[in-house]
Protein backbone atom coordinates (compact mmCIF):
# COMPACT_ATOMS: atom_id res chain seq x y z
CA UNK A 1 0.00 0.00 0.00
CA UNK A 2 1.43 3.45 -0.91
CA UNK A 3 2.45 5.50 2.12
CA UNK A 4 0.02 8.36 1.34
CA UNK A 5 -2.92 5.96 1.18
CA UNK A 6 -1.76 4.19 4.37
CA UNK A 7 -1.57 7.51 6.25
CA UNK A 8 -5.08 8.43 5.09
CA UNK A 9 -6.52 5.10 6.21
CA UNK A 10 -4.53 5.25 9.43
CA UNK A 11 -6.00 8.67 10.23
CA UNK A 12 -9.53 7.33 9.75
CA UNK A 13 -8.72 4.20 11.77
CA UNK A 14 -7.36 6.01 14.84
CA UNK A 15 -10.30 8.45 14.78
CA UNK A 16 -12.67 5.49 14.77
CA UNK A 17 -10.86 3.46 17.44
CA UNK A 18 -9.95 6.39 19.71
CA UNK A 19 -7.82 3.98 21.80
CA UNK A 20 -5.34 1.48 20.32
CA UNK A 21 -1.92 -0.19 20.58
CA UNK A 22 0.91 -0.01 18.06
CA UNK A 23 1.04 -3.77 17.55
CA UNK A 24 -2.69 -3.80 16.86
CA UNK A 25 -2.28 -1.27 14.04
CA UNK A 26 0.84 -3.01 12.71
CA UNK A 27 -1.08 -6.26 12.38
CA UNK A 28 -4.05 -4.52 10.75
CA UNK A 29 -1.94 -2.72 8.13
CA UNK A 30 0.61 -5.49 7.63
CA UNK A 31 3.67 -3.39 8.46
CA UNK A 32 6.23 -3.31 11.25
CA UNK A 33 5.67 -1.55 14.56
CA UNK A 34 8.56 0.79 13.65
CA UNK A 35 6.69 1.85 10.50
CA UNK A 36 3.49 2.46 12.47
CA UNK A 37 5.39 4.56 15.01
CA UNK A 38 6.80 6.71 12.19
CA UNK A 39 3.33 7.05 10.68
CA UNK A 40 1.83 8.08 14.02
CA UNK A 41 4.56 10.68 14.40
CA UNK A 42 3.65 12.12 10.98
CA UNK A 43 -0.04 12.18 11.87
CA UNK A 44 0.79 14.01 15.08
CA UNK A 45 2.78 16.61 13.13
CA UNK A 46 -0.22 17.03 10.80
CA UNK A 47 -2.42 17.89 13.78
CA UNK A 48 -4.01 14.60 14.83
CA UNK A 49 -4.20 14.95 18.66
CA UNK A 50 -2.52 11.77 19.96
CA UNK A 51 -0.98 10.98 23.30
CA UNK A 52 0.60 7.80 24.67
CA UNK A 53 0.14 5.97 27.94
CA UNK A 54 2.82 3.74 29.45
CA UNK A 55 2.37 0.53 31.42
CA UNK A 56 0.94 -2.94 30.76
CA UNK A 57 -2.42 -1.47 29.73
CA UNK A 58 -0.96 1.51 27.92
CA UNK A 59 -1.12 2.46 24.29
CA UNK A 60 -2.17 5.45 22.23
CA UNK A 61 -5.31 7.49 22.55
CA UNK A 62 -6.95 10.25 20.53
CA UNK A 63 -7.99 13.20 22.67
CA UNK A 64 -11.59 14.33 22.78
CA UNK A 65 -11.37 16.80 19.88
CA UNK A 66 -10.69 14.44 17.01
CA UNK A 67 -9.39 15.62 13.65
CA UNK A 68 -11.54 14.54 10.73
CA UNK A 69 -9.92 12.99 7.68
CA UNK A 70 -9.46 15.23 4.62
CA UNK A 71 -12.58 15.80 2.54
CA UNK A 72 -12.33 16.53 -1.17
CA UNK A 73 -14.43 19.59 -2.13
CA UNK A 74 -15.05 20.88 -5.61
CA UNK A 75 -14.24 24.55 -6.15
CA UNK A 76 -17.94 25.49 -6.05
CA UNK A 77 -18.47 23.50 -2.84
CA UNK A 78 -15.44 25.14 -1.22
CA UNK A 79 -16.71 28.65 -2.07
CA UNK A 80 -20.20 27.77 -0.76
CA UNK A 81 -18.77 26.40 2.51
CA UNK A 82 -16.60 29.47 2.99
CA UNK A 83 -19.47 31.92 2.65
CA UNK A 84 -21.78 29.78 4.80
CA UNK A 85 -19.35 30.19 7.71
CA UNK A 86 -18.34 33.74 6.71
CA UNK A 87 -21.97 34.89 7.09
CA UNK A 88 -21.93 33.99 10.80
CA UNK A 89 -19.60 36.93 11.53
CA UNK A 90 -22.65 39.21 11.82
CA UNK A 91 -23.67 37.54 15.09
CA UNK A 92 -22.16 38.98 18.26
CA UNK A 93 -22.40 35.51 19.86
CA UNK A 94 -22.32 31.96 18.52
CA UNK A 95 -22.54 28.59 20.30
CA UNK A 96 -19.28 27.67 18.52
CA UNK A 97 -17.68 31.09 17.99
CA UNK A 98 -14.00 30.20 18.39
CA UNK A 99 -14.32 27.00 16.41
CA UNK A 100 -16.07 28.67 13.45
CA UNK A 101 -13.37 31.36 13.23
CA UNK A 102 -10.63 28.72 13.37
CA UNK A 103 -12.34 26.54 10.75
CA UNK A 104 -12.78 29.50 8.40
CA UNK A 105 -9.10 30.44 8.76
CA UNK A 106 -7.96 26.87 8.03
CA UNK A 107 -10.36 26.54 5.12
CA UNK A 108 -9.17 29.75 3.51
CA UNK A 109 -5.48 29.13 4.21
CA UNK A 110 -5.39 25.74 2.46
CA UNK A 111 -7.28 26.77 -0.66
CA UNK A 112 -5.41 27.15 -3.96
CA UNK A 113 -4.37 30.73 -4.71
CA UNK A 114 -6.82 31.17 -7.58
CA UNK A 115 -9.75 30.04 -5.39
CA UNK A 116 -8.68 32.50 -2.65
CA UNK A 117 -8.56 35.24 -5.28
CA UNK A 118 -12.06 34.34 -6.36
CA UNK A 119 -13.34 34.47 -2.77
CA UNK A 120 -11.62 37.81 -2.17
CA UNK A 121 -13.36 39.18 -5.25
CA UNK A 122 -16.74 37.97 -3.99
CA UNK A 123 -16.51 39.18 -0.37
CA UNK A 124 -17.84 42.64 -1.20
CA UNK A 125 -20.34 41.32 -3.75
CA UNK A 126 -22.42 38.83 -1.76
CA UNK A 127 -23.48 38.60 1.87
CA UNK A 128 -26.22 37.23 4.16
CA UNK A 129 -27.15 40.30 6.17
CA UNK A 130 -28.24 39.90 9.78
CA UNK A 131 -28.94 42.88 12.05
CA UNK A 132 -26.07 43.56 14.43
CA UNK A 133 -27.34 43.43 18.01
CA UNK A 134 -25.60 44.90 21.03
CA UNK A 135 -26.70 42.20 23.42
CA UNK A 136 -24.13 39.48 24.09
CA UNK A 137 -25.23 35.87 24.69
CA UNK A 138 -22.27 34.18 26.40
CA UNK A 139 -24.18 31.07 27.52
CA UNK A 140 -25.05 29.69 24.07
CA UNK A 141 -22.57 26.76 24.35
CA UNK A 142 -23.98 25.52 27.68
CA UNK A 143 -27.58 25.95 26.43
CA UNK A 144 -26.83 23.93 23.31
CA UNK A 145 -25.01 21.23 25.27
CA UNK A 146 -27.92 20.94 27.70
CA UNK A 147 -30.40 20.67 24.82
CA UNK A 148 -28.40 17.86 23.20
CA UNK A 149 -27.88 15.91 26.45
CA UNK A 150 -31.31 16.70 28.01
CA UNK A 151 -29.93 18.42 31.10
CA UNK A 152 -31.58 20.84 33.52
CA UNK A 153 -30.00 24.27 33.95
CA UNK A 154 -30.34 26.87 36.68
CA UNK A 155 -30.45 30.31 35.07
CA UNK A 156 -30.88 33.95 36.01
CA UNK A 157 -33.20 35.56 33.50
CA UNK A 158 -33.93 39.23 33.01
CA UNK A 159 -37.58 39.17 31.95
CA UNK A 160 -38.88 42.34 30.36
CA UNK A 161 -41.81 42.77 32.77
CA UNK A 162 -40.74 40.80 35.87
CA UNK A 163 -37.08 41.82 36.10
CA UNK A 164 -34.23 39.51 37.10
CA UNK A 165 -35.35 36.13 38.44
CA UNK A 166 -34.17 32.56 38.79
CA UNK A 167 -35.53 29.67 36.76
CA UNK A 168 -34.84 26.01 36.24
CA UNK A 169 -35.15 25.12 32.59
CA UNK A 170 -34.48 22.18 30.29
CA UNK A 171 -33.39 23.57 26.90
CA UNK A 172 -34.87 21.99 23.79
CA UNK A 173 -33.39 24.00 20.91
CA UNK A 174 -31.62 27.21 19.91
CA UNK A 175 -32.42 29.36 16.92
CA UNK A 176 -31.39 32.75 15.60
CA UNK A 177 -33.94 35.22 14.27
CA UNK A 178 -33.50 38.84 13.24
CA UNK A 179 -30.11 39.05 14.93
CA UNK A 180 -31.21 37.59 18.28
CA UNK A 181 -30.68 34.10 19.68
CA UNK A 182 -33.64 32.31 21.28
CA UNK A 183 -33.81 29.19 23.43
CA UNK A 184 -36.95 27.06 23.51
CA UNK A 185 -37.03 25.27 26.86
CA UNK A 186 -39.30 23.62 29.39
CA UNK A 187 -39.62 25.99 32.35
CA UNK A 188 -40.13 24.17 35.66
CA UNK A 189 -41.42 27.38 37.27
CA UNK A 190 -44.16 27.92 34.67
CA UNK A 191 -44.59 24.17 34.11
CA UNK A 192 -44.65 24.56 30.36
CA UNK A 193 -42.56 25.38 27.31
CA UNK A 194 -41.29 28.93 26.99
CA UNK A 195 -39.00 30.85 24.65
CA UNK A 196 -36.11 32.76 26.27
CA UNK A 197 -34.06 35.54 24.69
CA UNK A 198 -30.52 34.29 25.15
CA UNK A 199 -29.02 37.76 25.61
CA UNK A 200 -31.29 38.18 28.67
CA UNK A 201 -29.84 35.10 30.37
CA UNK A 202 -27.42 36.60 32.90
CA UNK A 203 -26.10 33.30 34.22
CA UNK A 204 -26.50 29.60 33.40
CA UNK A 205 -25.07 26.48 35.03
CA UNK A 206 -26.03 22.83 35.50
CA UNK A 207 -28.76 22.53 38.11
CA UNK A 208 -27.69 20.88 41.36
CA UNK A 209 -31.11 20.80 43.06
CA UNK A 210 -31.84 17.23 41.99
CA UNK A 211 -34.57 18.14 39.52
CA UNK A 212 -35.12 15.16 37.21
CA UNK A 213 -34.88 16.01 33.51
CA UNK A 214 -37.90 15.26 31.33
CA UNK A 215 -37.84 12.97 28.32
CA UNK A 216 -37.91 15.59 25.56
CA UNK A 217 -36.14 13.55 22.89
CA UNK A 218 -39.02 14.03 20.43
CA UNK A 219 -39.28 17.80 21.01
CA UNK A 220 -36.96 19.75 18.72
CA UNK A 221 -36.85 22.48 16.07
CA UNK A 222 -38.95 20.47 13.64
CA UNK A 223 -41.50 19.50 16.30
CA UNK A 224 -42.13 22.20 18.87
CA UNK A 225 -44.57 22.11 21.72
CA UNK A 226 -46.85 25.14 21.96
CA UNK A 227 -46.91 26.84 25.34
CA UNK A 228 -50.43 26.75 26.77
CA UNK A 229 -51.35 30.14 28.31
CA UNK A 230 -52.07 30.12 32.04
CA UNK A 231 -54.61 32.94 31.66
CA UNK A 232 -55.74 32.68 28.02
CA UNK A 233 -57.54 35.29 25.99
CA UNK A 234 -58.59 34.87 22.36
CA UNK A 235 -56.77 37.03 19.82
CA UNK A 236 -58.41 37.49 16.41
CA UNK A 237 -57.08 39.73 13.66
CA UNK A 238 -57.21 40.09 9.87
CA UNK A 239 -53.96 40.62 7.97
CA UNK A 240 -53.33 42.15 4.56
CA UNK A 241 -50.78 40.41 2.27
CA UNK A 242 -48.18 42.93 3.42
CA UNK A 243 -49.17 42.24 7.03
CA UNK A 244 -48.68 38.50 6.48
CA UNK A 245 -45.22 39.11 5.06
CA UNK A 246 -44.23 41.19 8.08
CA UNK A 247 -45.63 38.59 10.49
CA UNK A 248 -43.77 35.79 8.71
CA UNK A 249 -40.48 37.28 9.95
CA UNK A 250 -41.55 36.44 13.52
CA UNK A 251 -41.10 32.70 14.15
CA UNK A 252 -43.30 32.74 17.24
CA UNK A 253 -46.24 33.86 15.07
CA UNK A 254 -46.05 30.89 12.68
CA UNK A 255 -48.51 28.59 14.52
CA UNK A 256 -51.00 31.45 14.98
CA UNK A 257 -51.37 32.46 11.34
CA UNK A 258 -53.64 31.11 8.65
CA UNK A 259 -52.64 32.32 5.18
CA UNK A 260 -55.15 32.44 2.32
CA UNK A 261 -54.38 31.75 -1.37
CA UNK A 262 -54.50 35.51 -2.15
CA UNK A 263 -51.70 36.17 0.39
CA UNK A 264 -53.90 37.70 3.10
CA UNK A 265 -54.35 35.94 6.40
CA UNK A 266 -55.79 35.86 9.86
CA UNK A 267 -54.70 35.22 13.43
CA UNK A 268 -57.03 33.21 15.65
CA UNK A 269 -55.23 31.99 18.77
CA UNK A 270 -55.26 31.92 22.56
CA UNK A 271 -52.53 34.14 24.02
CA UNK A 272 -51.40 35.03 27.52
CA UNK A 273 -53.46 37.87 29.00
CA UNK A 274 -50.42 39.16 30.85
CA UNK A 275 -48.62 39.70 27.53
CA UNK A 276 -51.20 42.04 25.97
CA UNK A 277 -48.85 45.01 26.32
CA UNK A 278 -46.39 43.18 24.07
CA UNK A 279 -49.09 42.48 21.49
CA UNK A 280 -50.22 46.11 21.65
CA UNK A 281 -46.74 47.27 20.60
CA UNK A 282 -46.62 44.64 17.90
CA UNK A 283 -49.98 45.57 16.32
CA UNK A 284 -49.16 49.27 16.45
CA UNK A 285 -46.08 48.44 14.39
CA UNK A 286 -48.25 46.71 11.78
CA UNK A 287 -50.26 49.89 11.22
CA UNK A 288 -53.16 49.49 8.79
CA UNK A 289 -51.83 46.13 7.57
CA UNK A 290 -53.78 44.49 10.43
CA UNK A 291 -57.35 44.90 11.69
CA UNK A 292 -57.83 43.68 15.24
CA UNK A 293 -61.11 41.94 16.05
CA UNK A 294 -60.63 40.96 19.68
CA UNK A 295 -59.95 40.99 22.59
CA UNK A 296 -61.36 44.30 23.77
CA UNK A 297 -58.57 44.56 26.37
CA UNK A 298 -55.97 44.60 23.60
CA UNK A 299 -57.82 47.35 21.74
CA UNK A 300 -57.85 49.39 24.96
CA UNK A 301 -54.14 48.79 25.45
CA UNK A 302 -53.44 49.99 21.89
CA UNK A 303 -55.50 53.16 22.44
CA UNK A 304 -53.66 53.92 25.68
CA UNK A 305 -50.28 53.37 24.07
CA UNK A 306 -51.15 55.56 21.08
CA UNK A 307 -52.34 58.29 23.43
CA UNK A 308 -49.02 58.15 25.27
CA UNK A 309 -47.14 58.42 21.97
CA UNK A 310 -49.29 61.35 20.77
CA UNK A 311 -48.66 63.20 24.04
CA UNK A 312 -44.96 63.27 23.26
CA UNK A 313 -45.54 65.28 20.09
CA UNK A 314 -47.85 67.98 21.42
Amino acid sequence: MPKSKRLMELMMTVNRKRRFKVQELADEFGVSTRTILRDLQELSELGVPLYSEVGPHGGYQVVRERVLPPIAFTEEEAVAMFFAVHALRHYASLPFETESASALHKFYLHMPGDVRDRIDGMKNRVDFITPRRRGDAPYLPILLDAAVHQQVLAIEYDAKDDGLGRRRIQPVSLYANNGFWYCTAYCFLRQGFRVFRCDRIRHAALDDSGTEPLDLEDVNLSRREAAAPRDPVRLRAELSPAGVQRCETELWLAPMMQVRPDGSGRIDWDVERGELSFYAEFFIGLGDEAVLGEPAELKDAIRRRLSELLAKYR
